[in-house]
Parts: C-alpha cells; sequence; structure tokens
C-alpha cells in the first residue's frame, strides 16, 4: 500500500499542510502515527477526492440523477 506524508497529501488536495494536519488530528482523515510523522494511506486520500466511488455511491449518485430528471426533465429540455 502506498502512503503520503501530510505534505503531499496537501498538495494533492489542494488545500495547506497546517488544513491536512488537523484534519488528521480531529480523525477526519484516517492517518498511521510513525514517530512524529504521519502516513496517510493513497486509498484514504483517493476516497475523500471522489476517486474510488463504491456501488453505494453510485447508486446513491443515479437515484439522485433520476429524481432530478423525473422532476425537472421538461426544464431541462427546454434548455437545450
Amino acid at each position: 500500500m502506498k502512503y503520503l506524508t501530510i505534505p503531499e497529501a496537501a498538495r494533492i488536495v489542494g488545500i495547506s499542510r497546517i488544513a491536512v494536519y488537523k484534519r488528521v488530528k480531529k480523525g477526519k482523515i484516517k492517518a498511521l502515527r510513525i514517530g512524529r510523522n504521519y502516513a496517510i494511506p493513497k486509498k484514504v486520500l483517493m476516497d475523500i477526492l471522489g476517486k474510488n466511488l463504491k456501488a453505494q455511491g453510485k447508486r446513491a449518485i443515479s437515484s439522485a440523477i433520476e429524481k432530478m430528471v423525473e422532476g425537472y426533465g421538461k426544464t431541462l429540455e427546454s434548455l437545450e
């Protein structure tokens, strides 16, 4: 498994190192403590960014799209 440092994760997500560190400390980003440093599993970061959608997430998105099309289908068609 590939791990990222806090500065690497910050660059990928596009936020500051301090913001990533605070999220790790609060438990919002899962990380392993190695001495004085943290190692963030790359999979955790990809999940946060939505790169690894699970089946449940895909179903939720599909359901939301279907509801939107049902409710606003005619309006959406008129925008074309």
